[in-house]
């Protein structure tokens, strides 16, 4: 049972870009795609908000979350959120077991 996170942080002058620059910078980013249970972590910019930075985390399951919100990469992210006054909308979503459903296939092009 595969778990998306969406989190979309908000900033001001540019801060929500910075942010993602310095995770990616640090190697924080790369940790965190290295922990168990991690299978996707990835920044995205939306077109029409140049001050909001979406990330979207997805883990294997509960458990991997909890240990990576166990991990000491949090206190690092929680100081770089802070350092850029981001604040935060989250979103979270839990994969189907059966996966996408046959009638909405047809619409998807691999």
């Amino acid at each position: 049972m595969a778990i998306t996170i969406n989190i979309y942080y908000s900033g001001k002058n540019g801060n929500a870009k910075k942010f993602a620059e310095e995770m990616l910078s640090t190697g924080i980013v790369d940790s965190i795609r290295r922990e168990k249970g991690n299978i996707k972590y990835e920044y995205f910019f939306p077109m029409a908000d140049t001050e909001t930075l979406l990330l979207i985390d997805s883990w294997e399951d509960q458990s991997s979350i909890d240990l990576h919100h166990a991990s000491p990469m949090m206190a690092q992210i929680i100081r770089l959120r802070e350092k850029y006054g981001l604040h935060m909308k989250v979103e979270r979503y839990v994969l189907a077991d059966n996966g996408i459903p046959e009638a909405d296939r047809k619409f998807i092009k691999e």
